[in-house]
Formats: structure tokens, sequence, C-alpha cells
């Protein structure tokens, strides 16, 4: 299942799973006393004939740079339901965090373990480009979206926080 994952960046293109994970254990090795986010994001955009999904990977180290890459997927219909296209948005982000084992998962973890007294952090983030704003149609989808990305053994965040979901994976959207 994993090898029918593509990913991209600006720099790299069709990246296999294995390959994203590989970069992101560079990436945490490259400092392995670092504050780091694992944060996974999917925003959809609605077309004349078909409706693009973009799922965003980013490993932040805060305050001292990210590694990012995306999979993008296309539905070859106009996906007008708002409830549907934030469902199908999930589900694309409990895909890629699937991919996630705990193997890999604790591969993660055990970088930043001898760390940790030092103040080494790891935490995974499932961001939703939802909102829980009185302005905000998708306010009534907040507690299901939520509870499907916690399930997953994720802190959910939802706008303004979620910025994987609201900005990065929105920018390829288009």
């Amino acid at each position: 299942m994993a090898n029918d994952f593509l990913f991209q960046n600006l720099q790299e293109k069709e990246m296999t799973f294995e390959q994203v994970f590989d970069r992101i254990i560079r990436f945490m090795t490259l400092n392995r006393n670092g504050n780091y986010r694992l944060m996974i994001g999917t925003d959809s955009q609605v077309h004349e004939r078909h409706t693009v999904f973009i799922t965003g990977i980013v490993i932040l180290n805060e305050g001292k740079g990210a590694w990012a890459c995306i999979r993008k997927v296309t539905i070859p219909r106009r996906m007008d339901r708002i409830h549907e296209r934030l469902s199908h948005e999930t589900s694309l982000t409990e895909e890629v965090v699937s991919l996630f084992t705990e193997e890999k998962k604790n591969v993660m973890i055990d970088i930043v373990l001898p760390f940790i007294y030092k103040g080494a952090t790891f935490t995974m983030e499932g961001h939703l480009d939802i909102g829980s704003g009185n302005r905000n149609k998708t306010k009534i989808f907040v507690e299901e979206m939520t509870a499907r990305i916690e399930s997953m053994g994720l802190e959910p965040k939802i706008k303004p926080n979620s910025f994987v979901a609201s900005s990065y994976a929105n920018r390829f959207t288009k």
C-alpha cells in the first residue's frame, strides 16, 4: 500500500513513503536535541470538473527549520458538499498517518529520547482545515473530525493552528 503513495516537494518528485521517512529521519538526526513536531494535514479545492486534495507532511524543528512534502490526489468530479469533502480530507490524512507505523514512530522517538532531559521533544499532530469560530461553516464538524484524528494517536489542530492544512497544503490545491 505505501508504494502506491507518491510524494513530492520543490526539490524532489515521485518520492515513495520510505524515501519521505528517510528524509524525515535525516532531518531529525541533524539536531537530536530539537523540538520536533510531525504535522500531517489535508486541504482540498473544488475545480470545474474535479476536486484536488493535497496532503502535507511537515517535520518542524521549532525555530530551526523544517522539511516538507505533499501528496496530491485528484477526484474526477466536483465534491460540493462540505461534509463529504471534509470527511475525505480527514480520510486522506488518516491514510498517510497510518504509514507511520509504531516501529517508525519509535525510530523518531529514539532520536530525541537521549536528549529529553535537555529539553528535546517529539509530537505528532493532525491538522484539519476547519474552524470553530461563529462565522465558520465547518464548525459543526469540528468534534467529529478531531475525534477521528485523536483516535489515531495524534493531537488534532484546527484553525488558526492547523497551518499544514490551511496554508501549506492549500497553496498546492489551486
